[in-house]
């Protein structure tokens, strides 16, 4: 398989996995918004923990389930897909600060446009790059030998 179209495997499955991610934050949130009731800013920090969950279990069974964990044990790992995935979500909220306060467009069409339209792809590029370099790497390629690393014996002098 060449490279680009495994990056465009990979992708495609990481989106797959982000729209349900998506579903399951937007979801959880309208939930706990409406018949739960609950305040709107604890209802979206618990909806976002739900879909960091959902994305990262689907990641981590999905596409990404043959790669090595760069960052070992679990729960560290699942707390780095939690930066990661903050870090997109900053990204998506400064795109939205720079169109409101610093270019001064204040229209909900163009709160759509620079939030959920710019930011939400620049945001996306920041999640795809985070989980694949930072949370799950590609598998070294074996080393047969088994002399990686190693300082040379004679001390390097030929």
């Amino acid at each position: 398989m060449s490279k680009p179209h495994a990056l465009c495997t990979e992708f495609a499955g990481f989106a797959t996995v982000g729209v349900f991610a998506f579903a399951a934050d937007l979801g959880g949130f309208l939930w706990l918004r409406g018949p739960a009731g609950m305040d709107p800013m604890y209802a979206k920090a618990l909806s976002f923990i739900a879909g960091v969950a959902v994305a990262y279990t689907g990641n981590a069974l999905g596409p990404y389930r043959l790669r090595d964990r760069r960052v070992a044990g679990g729960w560290r790992r699942f707390c780095v897909f939690v930066l990661v995935n903050a870090a997109g979500g900053a990204v998506q909220l400064g795109c939205l600060g720079v169109s409101r306060y610093a270019l001064g467009l204040t229209s909900t069409l163009a709160d759509v446009v620079s939030g959920a339209g710019i930011g939400l792809v620049l945001g996306t590029a920041v999640r795809f790059w985070g989980t694949r370099t930072l949370v799950f790497s590609r598998a070294p390629a074996p080393d047969p030998d088994g002399v990686r690393g190693r300082a040379p014996v004679d001390g390097g002098a030929t």
